[in-house]
C-alpha cells in the first residue's frame, strides 16, 4: 500500500488470564488483536463509498476458525449527523487497500453510536475491514464528518479498537469529475478561478477514451458554480477542434487548460494546447519546429464575456508568441493572473531549438488583443504558475524535471523558483529555488491571497508534498512572499496517491478553494476556511 504516516497500536481484550490459559490448553481459538488506521481522505458528495477508517483484525492459525459478527462504530464529532446517508463496512481480506467488493454490513446514521452486524470468517493473519460513509447531496461542504470503529465482536470475545493517532474528522468535498461521468474515461488537468462576480470556473481535460496525454480525443470541459462551490452546474464543452483539416477527433485533441480572469473587465480567458495530426504519438515529442498546425502544437484561447455562460470559438495566438525554431509552446496549465497595472499573464513553457524545455510567461497589455512571450526562466523546467509580488515583480514557480533521480531515491526533487521585474525579459533565481518546496516532478499551484483581518497578502501553494511519488496533497502558506513556508502552515488534505495536479483560488476573503487530482476521484473540489490553513497545524 502507498506510504502513509500511520500509528498502529495492538490491543488484546481478554476475558481473563485464567480463561485464556484454559482456552489455550483446550486447543480453543487464540485471542485476537486489533489495529486501527484513520487516513486523511476527503469524504465526497457524489461518491457512493468514502473510506474513512480501517481495522485490522489479526487472527492466529488455529484449528477453530474465528468469525467477526459485529463492529461497533461511532460518528461522534460529525458536524451534522443528518449529512451522513449510510455507514458501511467492507471486508478486504489480507489487502490493506480499500475496495467495495465484499460488503460486511451497513447501517443508517440514525445515532452517533451504531452496531453493524455481519458474518465474516477470519483467515490466519491480517483481516482488514473498512468503514465507509456516503453523504447526502445537500450536505454543506464546509461541514466535517467523523467515523471510527470502537469494538469488534467475535464469537468468543470483544476487541476494543485502539484510537488512531491521525484525526477522525474528515473534510467534505465534491467528486466533481469521476471515471465514466458522462461516458468519459478520464478527467485531468484542473484549472480554477473566481470571477469578479464570485462565480467559480473550473476547467479540465475531457479525455474521452483513455488517460493518455495529447495526442488523443481530448476536449476542454468547464464546470461552473455560483454559490461558492456548494453546487455545480452540468459540465460544458468549451473548446473542441472537431475534425479540423479532414482528420478525426482523435487527431485534433485540445487540452492542458489554464484559466485567467481579467480583473478590469471580468472577461474570462482559457488557454489550451491544440494538437493536429501525429496519431498515437505524444504531442510533447511529436511537435516539431515551424508554425502551422501540421508542423507544431498550437496555443489557443477561448474567452467568455458573460461570467462563463457562453464561450468564443478558439482563437489561435501561436504566431504571436512562438519562435519558429521552437518545437512547442503551451500554457501553464492551471491559472493566470491580472497584474495591478492590468497586464494579463499566463505561466507558459516552450521547447527550444534543441528540444530543451523552459518555463516562461506569456502576457497581454491590451486586454487580450495581442500577446507576447518572455524568455526562458530556467532550462529543463516545464509546468509553472505565476504570482505578482510587491512592487510589481513576478514570481514563477516551476516544475523541475531534474526531480529526484532515475530510481526515485537519489537527489532532491523540489520546485524551481525565479523572479522577473521586466515581464520575463530577464530572470533572477529565487533564494528558495530547489530547496523550499519538495515535489515528485509534478504540476503545482501558487496564488496570492489578501487577508480580510489585516489586509496583508499571503502566498498559498499546493502540490503532492513528497520528493518521489504523487501523494500527500498539501496546502502551504507563506507570510513573507515565499521566503519561508513554515511547517505549522502545512495542511494535508489527501494523503492517498493520485495524478497530483491542483489549482487554488480565493473564493472570498475568508475561504480558499482547491480543485485537484486526488486519490478518491479524478477531480476533487474542496473549500477550506483560511483560518484553518493559518491556525498552526
Amino acid at each position: 500500500m502507498q506510504k502513509f504516516t500511520l500509528f498502529l497500536f495492538s490491543i488484546s481484550l481478554l476475558l481473563s488470564s485464567d480463561c485464556n490459559q484454559k482456552k489455550a490448553l483446550a486447543g480453543g481459538p487464540a485471542p485476537l488483536l486489533a489495529e486501527a488506521y484513520s487516513p486523511v481522505f476527503p469524504v465526497l458528495l457524489g461518491k457512493e463509498h468514502n473510506p474513512v477508517f480501517r481495522i485490522n483484525v489479526k487472527a492466529a492459525d488455529t484449528e477453530e476458525a474465528q468469525e467477526v459478527t459485529r463492529i461497533k462504530a461511532s460518528l461522534a464529532g460529525t458536524t451534522r449527523l443528518a449529512d451522513v446517508a449510510s455507514v458501511k463496512v467492507f471486508y478486504t481480506s489480507d489487502s490493506p487497500d480499500f475496495s467495495d467488493d465484499a460488503l460486511f454490513g451497513e447501517a443508517s446514521a440514525t445515532s452517533e453510536v451504531l452496531t453493524i452486524s455481519g458474518s465474516q470468517p477470519l483467515k490466519a493473519g491480517d483481516n482488514y475491514f473498512w468503514l465507509s460513509l456516503s453523504v447526502k447531496e445537500g450536505a454543506d461542504i464546509l461541514h466535517k464528518v467523523a467515523a471510527v470503529a470502537t469494538e469488534v465482536g467475535a464469537q468468543t470475545e470483544t476487541l476494543a479498537v485502539p484510537e488512531p493517532e491521525q484525526p477522525a474528522l474528515k473534510r467534505l468535498g465534491h467528486a466533481l469529475r469521476q471515471h465514466n461521468d458522462d461516458g468519459v474515461d478520464t478527467y485531468r488537468i484542473p484549472g480554477l478561478a473566481t470571477t469578479n462576480l464570485g462565480t467559480l470556473i473550473a476547467v479540465y481535460d475531457i479525455r474521452y477514451n483513455s488517460g493518455v496525454d495529447l495526442q488523443a480525443n481530448v476536449d476542454i470541459g468547464m464546470s461552473r458554480s455560483t454559490d461558492g462551490g456548494q453546487t455545480w452546474e452540468p459540465m460544458k464543452v468549451i473548446m473542441d477542434m472537431g475534425e479540423w483539416g479532414g482528420l478525426p477527433q482523435d487527431q485534433n485533441g485540445i487540452g492542458d487548460p489554464a484559466v485567467l480572469v481579467d480583473r478590469q473587465t471580468n472577461t474570462i480567458w482559457v488557454a489550451a494546447l491544440w494538437a493536429h495530426g501525429h496519431p498515437d504519438k505524444r504531442t510533447w515529442w511529436a511537435s516539431q519546429p515551424g508554425m502551422s498546425p501540421e508542423e507544431t502544437g498550437q496555443l489557443m484561447l477561448s474567452k467568455s464575456t458573460d461570467d462563463g455562460l457562453t464561450w468564443s470559438p478558439p482563437i489561435n495566438i501561436t504566431a504571436q508568441i512562438k519562435d519558429p525554431e521552437w518545437y512547442l509552446v503551451l500554457q501553464g496549465p492551471g491559472k493566470g493572473i491580472t497584474m495591478e497595472d492590468g497586464t494579463l499573464v499566463f505561466a507558459a513553457q516552450f521547447k527550444d531549438k534543441d528540444q530543451m524545455p523552459h518555463s516562461t510567461i506569456i502576457y497581454s497589455q491590451d486586454r487580450g488583443e495581442t500577446w507576447k512571450a518572455g524568455t526562458g526562466a530556467k532550462s529543463n523546467t516545464t509546468e509553472a504558475q505565476v504570482v505578482e509580488l510587491s512592487g510589481g515583480t513576478l514570481m514563477l514557480n516551476m516544475r523541475d524535471n531534474r526531480g529526484s533521480g532515475p530510481d526515485g531515491r537519489n537527489g532532491t526533487g523540489a520546485r524551481s523558483v525565479a523572479t522577473t521585474a521586466d515581464l520575463g525579459r530577464t530572470w533572477t533565481e529565487h533564494p528558495t529555488s530547489r530547496e523550499a518546496l519538495p515535489e515528485p516532478v509534478c504540476m503545482a499551484s501558487l496564488i496570492k491571497h489578501s487577508r480580510e483581518n489585516d489586509g496583508q497578502s499571503i502566498l498559498l501553494f499546493s502540490n503532492p508534498d513528497d520528493q518521489y511519488v504523487r501523494e500527500n496533497i498539501t496546502i502551504k502558506a507563506s507570510e513573507d512572499e515565499g521566503m519561508a513556508w513554515p511547517v505549522k502552515y502545512h495542511t494535508l488534505i489527501d494523503e492517498g496517491r493520485g495524478a497530483g495536479y491542483s489549482c487554488l483560488t480565493s473564493i472570498d476573503d475568508n475561504t480558499i478553494g482547491i480543485l485537484y487530482e486526488g486519490s478518491q476521484a479524478h477531480l476533487v473540489f474542496q473549500k477550506i476556511p483560511l483560518e484553518e490553513l493559518m491556525e498552526g497545524n
